[in-house]
């Protein structure tokens, strides 16, 4: 099930009636305005006052500023490599490119979130962020197993390096990555991008560190091998970063729940609430960085009063989990149910409610599971 499809199936009665009344009905006694603004009021979509997708206070100056002073120093550095023929240099490059294109995809992504979502992007675009994360983390990936590649073989038989050459650029590549950093840092980092690509520099900051040994050891003492194990070291650093991108952005994009929230305990957390009998056909996802959403099918007792449920339910996913983005269904329970909590022989309905029900159900009394 994608984030822009919460539907239930619903049972031959679900036709009468209207998405708005979600199973309470119209009270009778009471005009359709003030329906309208009970409907308005009390609506089972809350948002809880967040914001979607990546944050608009994040700097496109400050990014802007940390991809020159990279793009600079990466090209320079290429060159510097080439002409010292240090592998460690070049695989820094190699990294910092990375670090342009993720900062890159995060201002692209950043003016893509913040279109309006219209048509069939019931979202918007606030997925982009994460798509382009994902293909910063898999670029990652593949450098460092080339770079891994190409070190391994200069273990085996080192050419000669320039130890000087590889020292002095490792010296100036740490000042222009403390620099890119701060540059980062000043910027919003709530956006899976934006921290990935200033974890990304403070990674190159150590290659940095790294390489100016090696180049340092080469000067002394004429060991080549050095300049390799500097790569080796960078490659593990890259594949690190690349794998903790790439399993973050996967997770969003395969819609599994944010690593920190568990739905089996939300689930009888809120089946623990007065009224509330059943708790069914919940999902927990996360629409982009930061941004978790939820959605349920509720079942309350016969004599509760749903808006009322419903609101407490909210407040405690907005209070205890943080989520803000909740769309809750609430019906009142069908008899079979009922039987169950009160302990009535017979097996449990599991999903008697719905055609078609997803994923474990949370039930209160002797039925609960």
């Amino acid at each position: 099930m994608t984030s822009g499809q919460h539907g239930h199936t619903r049972g031959p009665d679900a036709g009468r009636r209207t998405v708005a009344e979600h199973g309470h009905g119209a009270r009778p006694g009471r005009s359709p305005e003030e329906h309208a603004h009970e409907d308005h009021a009390h609506g089972s979509h809350a948002h809880g006052g967040h914001t979607h997708g990546v944050s608009a206070d994040a700097d496109r100056r400050w990014l802007a500023l940390a991809l020159a002073l990279i793009a600079s120093f990466m090209a320079v550095e290429v060159v510097v490599g080439v002409l010292a023929r240090s592998l460690a240099l070049i695989s820094d490059a190699a990294h910092m490119l990375t670090d342009a294109a993720s900062i890159v995809l995060a201002l692209v992504a950043m003016r893509l979130a913040a279109r309006p979502a219209r048509g069939g992007f019931t979202y918007g675009l606030k997925r982009a962020e994460i798509l382009s994360a994902l293909a910063n983390g898999l670029t990652l990936l593949l450098l460092g197993a080339w770079l891994a590649y190409e070190a391994v073989h200069r273990l085996i038989d080192p050419p000669a390096v320039e130890g000087a050459l590889v020292l002095v650029t490792a010296l100036a590549g740490i000042a222009v990555n403390i620099a890119a950093a701060w540059c980062i840092s000043r910027a919003n980092r709530t956006s899976l991008n934006i921290e990935g690509a200033y974890q990304h520099i403070l990674n190159d900051l150590f290659a940095f560190i790294g390489t100016a040994v090696a180049g340092l050891v080469v000067l002394l003492t004429g060991f080549a091998r050095a300049d390799a194990i500097a790569t080796l070291v960078v490659v593990v650093l890259m594949a690190k970063a690349g794998y903790g991108l790439v399993r973050e952005s996967g997770r969003i994009v395969l819609e599994a729940a944010p690593v920190h929230l568990d739905p089996d305990a939300i689930g009888e957390r809120l089946v623990s609430q007065p009224g509330v009998g059943e708790v069914h056909d919940l999902h927990v996802w996360t629409i982009t960085s930061g941004q978790p959403a939820l959605s349920a099918h509720v079942l309350v007792d016969p004599g509760a009063d749903c808006h009322t449920v419903r609101r407490g339910l909210e407040s405690i996913l907005h209070s205890e989990y943080a989520i803000g983005h909740t769309t809750l269904q609430v019906d009142h329970a069908p008899a079979e149910i009922l039987e169950v909590r009160t302990g009535a022989a017979g097996p449990a309905p599991s999903g008697a409610h719905c055609d078609a029900p997803h994923g474990p159900v949370h039930r209160d009394g002797p039925g609960r599971r």
